[in-house]
């Protein structure tokens, strides 16, 4: 007879996923397009020229524009940034 006793560890049953959120750069009357731009180009990682004056146009045409989603602690440093830029920035939102 054996009197060993066998442990089954449950698995993990569900990852808890990192927290991800979005960053929105928002219309104003004072930043130009130019400076929209240059500041995404400079700021967001993998960012085109194309691609930033697209977000700039998009900002001026409808409010607004998410300009990078993400893991939370990046979008709080590329919000950051963009704040300190002078852009006009909606309130990260998490996803």
């Amino acid at each position: 007879m054996n009197n060993s006793t066998n442990t089954v560890l449950e698995p993990k049953t569900a990852k808890e996923k990192y927290p991800e959120a979005r960053v929105i750069v928002l219309d104003d009357n004072f930043n130009t397009f130019q400076h929209v731009a240059n500041c995404l180009l400079a700021i967001i990682p993998g960012m085109s020229e194309k691609r930033s004056w697209d977000l700039a146009v998009k900002v001026d045409k409808t409010g607004s524009a998410e300009v990078w989603r993400g893991p939370f602690e990046q979008a709080e440093l590329y919000h950051h940034q963009l704040v300190r830029k002078g852009l006009t920035m909606a309130p990260i939102e998490k996803i």
